[in-house]
């Protein structure tokens, strides 16, 4: 298979693998990924598990016309990519392997040797010429072993990327990618998202028509659909609105409490129930559904002064790859000495900004009255915003809102008669509630400003601290008049027809301008609020609280040059070019300040 001109696939499918990893349910086979780069001189990306090396030295020898590779690029040592090294040293006696120095260290370990009069050691920066292609490599530490490497090829514009961005299945079957891709990531590479945090800020600064990994297809169009799926993935977001149902029943009872539960919260608005039996759910399905909803119910029994081992289980992959950012509902089944919800809680003990729903759903048993009576009860927390978001059942004058403002964060939305815009802002000021008037001020520059002097509507969303970083790069660092900054965002809308978002806000405000003040650089929009929803009970996030939680810190040990302060991009270098231009936030060289 021809990837560019230069660059072959040389990898095998595997349809003989049950389990991968020995834990991991493959219906659909493995496939081990290989590449080969063409030019005056020829590298073998990475090599193939050992129960296909002469399969995947075949495809390297029809790749090559015959031609003997110069280097073997080693990029991640596990053995379903690096088993073949041997072999392919002693096939080919001239060649040369490139890779890390821990990789090196590995080899020891597999084949006794570590290859030091034929290799290449590199590291982040380094460079290797083939020709026209020079490959560049970044260091990927525990993504997800400590010596991953991976490699730009700037030529071609071609991300070679390890681990990252595979999925289970061959690729001769075809397949939803998401599906895979998302149990893979957060079976195996879910621990480690501050990790996959740092390289894709990495990769944002590269140039990427092609992303070629070792399991999984070869990503070639709409890349920043897989990209935008891992920063959601390992910054701990929500992908996908709705509610995950985790349970264990031993006799029914359980399961009839959580039935009675998920037909209460599909009534009331919820757009996708998940529900899984945990002791017949495949356990890797409900760890990445336990990651893709942003509300998760967990329902089992008491079990010999525990909790039932599947829950128990599940619980500790949960918490194994750092669960946080969610809003749990316990419901607990005993029939003399309830302890589940007790002992499920301080489980997650040691996980950050979980948020555990009251009342705890109680059965003795069996369902009664009371258990009906909590269950109503949960259902209303965990559908509070959905029922806030829909006509027919929303508060629209819950000015409650109101208590919301603070010196907060808040998206100003509006539309120009073709798009609909949105921006960033932090002075938003209730100034009197006889009647209820808010101050907006806003840059005269941004293109918002214009916007709402024409229309004179505006809504304010006040947004809540489960807001991830990709808000603030949609909304702060783009304009609205070259950019479309709500796609891919699903739209809900006022009663005055402007959008508003819909999560990572606590309540919002439909505003018609009053009054004008000119204050220079900056206009004072005076508004009086018209329609007024709370969403949630989530805080109001603040100005310091972004800067401590969700602003990403540049990584700046050992770099010398200059980090933006919008985004914290690092551009290395002695000079910072006059004409810069982040490559994340589109801020100019006065954002830039020298790393110290």
């Amino acid at each position: 298979m021809n990837i560019t001109t230069d660059i072959k696939y040389v990898g095998v499918n595997d349809h003989e693998i049950d389990l991968f990893e020995g834990q991991y349910d493959v219906p659909n086979g493995m496939a081990y990924n290989s590449y080969v780069i063409a030019d005056y001189k020829i590298a073998v990306m990475d090599t193939v598990d050992a129960r296909f090396g002469h399969e995947w030295l075949d495809n390297v020898a029809t790749a090559t016309g015959g031609k003997a590779p110069d280097y073997l690029v080693v990029q991640h040592m596990e053995p379903d990519h690096s088993a073949n090294i041997d072999v392919f040293m002693k096939t080919y006696p001239n060649a040369t392997i490139v890779s890390s120095q821990k990789a090196f260290a590995m080899m020891k370990n597999f084949f006794g040797k570590e290859y030091e009069d034929r290799r290449i050691v590199v590291a982040e920066g380094d460079t290797l010429p083939l020709g026209k292609h020079v490959l560049h490599f970044v260091a990927a530490p525990m993504v997800h072993w400590p010596e991953v490497i991976v490699t730009y090829d700037a030529y071609d514009k071609v991300l070679f990327s390890a681990d990252g961005f595979g999925k289970f299945g061959a690729l001769d079957v075809e397949e939803d990618w998401a599906c895979e891709a998302r149990r893979y990531y957060f079976g195996i590479v879910g621990k480690y998202g501050a990790q996959v945090q740092a390289l894709l800020k990495k990769a944002a600064a590269l140039d990427i028509e092609k992303i070629c990994p070792l399991h999984g297809p070869i990503l070639t169009e709409n890349l920043g659909y897989y990209l935008g799926l891992y920063d959601t993935w390992s910054s701990y977001g929500v992908e996908t609105d709705g509610i995950f149902v985790a349970y264990t029943s031993v006799y029914g009872h359980t399961k009839a409490a959580v039935e009675l539960l998920a037909q209460k919260l599909k009534e009331k608005g919820c757009p996708k129930v998940s529900v899984a039996d945990l002791a017949r759910e495949d356990m890797a399905e409900a760890v990445e559904d336990a990651f893709r909803y942003g509300k998760l119910v967990l329902a089992t029994t008491t079990y010999n002064a525990d909790i039932f081992p599947f829950m128990r289980t599940f619980i500790e992959h949960l918490v194994e790859r750092g669960y946080k950012n969610r809003t749990i509902a316990l419901v607990e089944n005993g029939s003399w000495a309830p302890l589940a919800a007790k002992v499920m809680k301080g489980m997650f003990e040691g996980c950050k900004n979980l948020t555990f729903l009251e009342p705890v759903i109680r059965l003795t048993s069996a369902m009664n009255d009371l258990t009906k009576d909590a269950i109503e009860k949960v259902s209303d927390e965990l559908c509070k915003d959905y029922l806030a978001r829909q006509d027919s059942t929303a508060n629209k004058n819950d000015l409650k809102a109101l208590f919301n403002i603070g010196y907060g964060l808040y998206v100003v939305t509006s539309n120009d008669g073709k798009k609909d815009n949105g921006l960033i802002v932090n002075t938003v000021t209730q100034v009197t509630n006889t009647p209820n008037r808010v101050a907006v001020t806003i840059n005269k520059q941004n293109y918002s400003h214009h916007v709402i002097k024409q229309s004179g509507k505006m809504n304010i969303n006040c947004l809540s601290v489960d807001a991830p970083f990709k808000v603030f790069e949609d909304f702060g660092f783009r304009s609205g008049r070259t950019v479309d900054k709500f796609e891919g965002w699903e739209k809900f809308r006022s009663d005055n027809g402007l959008v508003f978002l819909p999560k990572y806000i606590n309540s919002f405000m439909s505003l018609t301008v009053e009054n004008y003040v000119d204050l220079g650089t900056h206009g004072m929009f005076i508004c009086s609020v018209g329609e007024a929803r709370v969403i949630s009970d989530l805080e109001t996030m603040t100005y310091t609280y972004y800067q401590k939680n969700v602003k990403p810190k540049p990584q700046v040990e050992g770099k010398k040059g200059f980090v933006c302060k919008v985004c914290g991009y690092i551009y290395e270098g002695d000079t910072l070019p006059d004409d810069i231009v982040c490559p994340l936030c589109k801020h100019g060289a006065a954002d830039f300040e020298p790393i110290k």
